[in-house]
């Protein structure tokens, strides 16, 4: 448990437990270092370590008394049972030191009059055991602030084992251990709120994608879910290619940032194309507009009809195809299935009946952008709007590879623009084939597809089943447009099923054939 020194020479111990502070940036396990270098040290039989929260409170993080077998907090597991200390205390050691930035060296507390130890009494009396010389030295960092309170109990008689006071040359070298630990502490937390800071600014990005279109934010939080769950399944596989995938825990970290940024340039994207729920929708659905244009229609036949000009056989059978006209583009507009040649043809031959708006010339009943728009095959983009949702990861690449990563995200831009490449090189922005692309942007493009296929809060779809979404997989599997070896470790692992009881509708999860899955095998 921490670091062990066998040393003689206090100074070499403290040149070594300088080398180890500075190398470690985990703030529990610098901790216990600290605690137990300090132990070791003074030969103290028990020692205590808090820390500053704020301005306001001293909090005990670790605590050990060697001859009682105690041990809280830390690589214990044991939860620290101590409360909270208000550094206004006026009886506290521990507030006192850190208030006057002044270490205490106390030869017995049970003579001492300047502080209030009925803890320390009232612990001796239900432990049998008699706590007496008092070591409490603070951690000031070079803001001259107190970070953290080291606290040792009951120096050791080298010789002897009985309990003495710690002597002046301890009390130094302890301070000298506190003054190296104070700036790792700091530095720990300085890396730490600056990962904190980082974060919260992918949050606001994601944010701000978020209040633009309720239908992105879900996918940016669901992709990495998913993204993180294939890397881990992929960590444990023994099979090839991933015998030799071993991501460490930064590796980690910064998949699970590049996948929370693989959609950030969906800021530059508009709106109107983003949610656009129907086929003729921009600001408001245009359908209408061509609405009122056959309302139009209805009262000039009212109109022909009351003047005689109309038959009643003619003028039901004009209404009827109104009618029957009318409900086609309706359905044509939402664009929930694949539009057959037959219905393309049928918006043309509506598009070049003629209409007469109110004090304006005769004109065809759809404009040209109209029927651009009514007869999309599949979906509810033109191919330019589909060009703009695509420009996206372009935008995304260019950001990201804008910023100053450091060595351990350096990978982020990499991993984030690749989730719509393909295996065979038919993908966008670049083209990359499978050989081309790491094997973390390729489990984003996967984790990529299966979420838009399920989710269930976009305008223009619902959340197609779970059979159906996999079918779609393995087929695009079998075209190379994903991995085929992260599909089979993704259906074989039970990921799929795993990540849809977490996101998907009940209604939405089925039953799944395997074997049909990775049939292309």
């Amino acid at each position: 448990m921490g670091i062990g020194f066998s040393s003689s020479d206090p100074y070499k111990v403290l040149v070594k437990i300088g080398t180890e502070l500075s190398s470690n940036r985990d703030l529990d396990s610098l901790l216990e270092n600290i605690l137990v270098a300090a132990k070791e040290l003074s030969g103290a039989d028990g020692g205590t370590f808090y820390l500053i929260d704020g301005e306001s409170k001293i909090n005990c993080k670790i605590l050990f008394t060697s001859s009682l077998g105690i041990s809280m907090g830390g690589a214990s597991g044991n939860p620290v049972t101590f409360p909270s200390i208000s550094i206004d205390n006026p009886g506290a050691v521990s507030a006192w030191c850190a208030r006057e930035q002044k270490s205490v060296n106390i030869a017995d507390i049970y003579d001492d009059a300047m502080f209030d130890f009925t803890g320390s009494r009232s612990f001796d009396s239900s432990n049998n055991y008699r706590t007496l010389s008092l070591l409490c030295i603070p951690l000031v960092n070079h803001l001259s602030e107190t970070v953290a309170i080291l606290q040792l109990v009951n120096a050791k008689d080298p010789n002897t084992g009985d309990s003495i006071g710690f002597s002046a040359e301890i009390q130094e070298l302890c301070e000298a251990l506190a003054s190296q630990a104070a700036i790792a502490i700091s530095n720990s937390k300085l890396i730490y709120q600056l990962e904190e800071l980082f974060e919260a600014l992918i949050t606001l990005i994601n944010a701000a994608i978020d209040d633009k279109s309720n239908y992105t934010g879900g996918h940016c939080s669901r992709v990495p879910e998913l993204t993180l769950m294939l890397a881990d399944a992929a960590a444990k596989s023994a099979h090839e290619p991933f015998d030799r995938f071993n991501p460490t825990t930064k590796d980690i970290y910064e998949l699970r940032i590049a996948s929370l940024l693989h959609d950030c340039g969906k800021i530059v994207t508009p709106v109107h194309v983003v949610d656009k729920g129907t086929k003729l929708e921009t600001i408001i659905d245009r359908i209408s507009l061509i609405d009122e244009r056959f309302e139009i229609l209805r009262r000039d036949l009212e109109i022909a009809h009351i003047k005689g000009l109309l038959g009643d056989a003619d003028y039901r059978a004009a209404l009827g195809r109104i009618g029957s006209d009318q409900s086609f583009l309706q359905k044509a507009n939402v664009g929930s299935e694949r539009m057959s040649l037959q219905d393309v043809e049928r918006v043309k031959l509506i598009a070049a009946q003629q209409w007469q708006p109110h004090g304006k010339p005769v004109q065809s009943f759809l404009t040209a952008n109209e029927v651009e728009n009514l007869t999309i095959v599949s979906g509810t983009l033109t191919g330019e709007e589909r060009s703009i949702i695509n420009h996206h990861i372009v935008a995304t690449i260019k950001m990201l590879e804008a910023l100053p990563w450091p060595k351990h995200l350096r990978n982020v831009p990499e991993y984030a623009g690749g989730h719509h490449e393909r295996m065979d090189g038919k993908g966008y922005p670049k083209g990359l084939k499978k050989e081309q692309m790491s094997l973390q942007a390729r489990m984003m493009g996967l984790a990529d597809v299966f979420e838009a296929l399920t989710a269930g809060d976009r305008p223009y779809k619902i959340g197609k089943l779970l059979s159906e979404s996999l079918a779609i997989m393995s087929g695009m599997t079998r075209n190379q447009h994903l991995d085929s070896d992260i599909f089979e470790l993704f259906i074989r692992e039970g990921i799929y099923l795993e990540y849809a009881k977490k996101f998907m509708k009940p209604e939405q999860i089925d039953d799944v054939d395997i074997s049909a899955l990775l049939g292309y095998r």
